[in-house]
């Protein structure tokens, strides 16, 4: 990360210093804005959670058994024979490891989808921004390392804007143009 700062300045002054400073567009993007508040961020944890929500409430049912086994077994514990209580904490321990076990599978699961689905719209994002700056002549775009941006440089509801009306395509540069063979 240092190594880009570095190289970020030296080559700011370096422009500076040739006078191309005044040339020079800069952009920054606010990313936890964007992750936050773009409408493909919003679907994605809808989607998770349609997708989650069934087995989430299987969980939640499973944790109440376990505490009603438990409860039953506080209640009726003195009055049951010694081979019954050990059956009924047995089957409480079989309960607890295999809900223990669905909890695990559950949350990774979750995990791994919630980064399928994170990586689609870092990409989507990526695309977006790329987009913008070849189109409105960007020279650098900086995100999370940057410690300051003013509201000159910020182009974070731009690229909003653009996701959110749906135009995130990638805009041929003027390099695709000319490597297109003509016809």
């Amino acid at each position: 990360m240092k190594k880009f700062f570095y190289t970020l300045l030296i080559c700011l002054f370096g422009f500076s210093s040739a006078g191309f400073a005044a040339e020079l567009k800069l952009g920054f993007v606010n990313a936890a804005k964007i992750l936050e508040e773009a409408p493909q961020a919003e679907a994605a944890r809808n989607k998770l959670e349609k997708e989650f929500a069934p087995r989430d409430k299987n969980l939640v049912a499973s944790q109440k058994e376990v505490k009603d086994m438990e409860d039953k077994l506080a209640k009726d514990g003195a009055v049951i024979s010694e081979a019954e209580r050990r059956k009924s904490e047995r089957d409480i321990l079989t309960q607890k490891r295999d809900l223990k076990r669905a909890q695990d599978e559950f949350r990774e699961d979750f995990n791994i989808r919630r980064n399928e689905e994170f990586g689609k719209l870092q990409r989507l994002v990526y695309e977006t921004i790329v987009s913008l700056a070849k189109q409105d002549g960007y020279d650098l775009i900086v995100g999370d390392g940057a410690i300051y941006a003013s509201d000159r440089v910020d182009i974070t509801d731009k690229v909003l804007q653009r996701l959110k009306s749906g135009k995130s395509e990638p805009a041929p540069s003027k390099d695709d143009a000319s490597a297109s063979p003509k016809q």
